[in-house]
C-alpha cells in the first residue's frame, strides 16, 4: 500500500535532473503512487525502473490533467523540475499547474534541494 501520491514533472533539459533524482531517492519512490507527465512517466519507469502513472504529454494536456488530480486532491506533492530559462509553448499550461498547486496548498519542488527536503521531511512521513 503506498503512502501518498507523488506527481513528476521536468521540462526538456531538466529530465536529466529529475531522473538522476529519481534513482537516488528510488527507495523512497517506489514506496508512494508515482504520476507524471508523458514523457517524463515513461523515462521514470524505462531508466529509473519505477512503476508511474503516466498523463499526457505536458503540451497536450498533461499539465492539465495533473492540475485536476490536485483540485480533486488525488495529488499530495508535486516535484516539477521546470526550466526559467527555456520558454515554453505550453507556459500558461504551466503557470498554471503552479497556481494550483499553491491555491491547494500541495508541497512543491521546483530544484533538486527543494525535492530532497520534501522528500526527506518527517511531516511528509507522517
Amino acid at each position: 500500500m503506498s503512502l501518498h501520491t507523488i506527481a513528476l514533472v521536468a521540462h526538456d533539459h531538466k529530465k536529466d535532473a529529475l531522473i538522476e533524482w529519481a534513482h537516488a531517492n528510488k527507495d523512497r519512490l517506489s514506496r508512494h503512487s508515482l504520476v507524471a507527465t508523458g514523457t517524463t512517466g515513461k523515462m521514470l519507469s524505462e531508466q529509473v525502473g519505477l512503476e508511474v502513472h503516466c498523463l499526457k504529454s505536458g503540451p497536450l494536456g498533461g499539465d492539465q490533467q495533473l492540475g485536476a488530480m490536485i483540485c480533486e486532491q488525488a495529488v499530495d506533492m508535486l516535484i516539477f523540475f521546470w526550466d526559467p530559462l527555456e520558454p515554453q509553448p505550453h507556459d500558461p499550461d504551466v503557470r498554471a499547474l503552479l497556481r494550483i498547486a499553491v491555491v491547494y496548498d500541495i508541497p512543491t519542488a521546483s530544484n533538486l534541494a527543494t525535492a530532497d527536503c520534501l522528500l526527506s521531511s518527517p511531516l511528509f512521513a507522517s
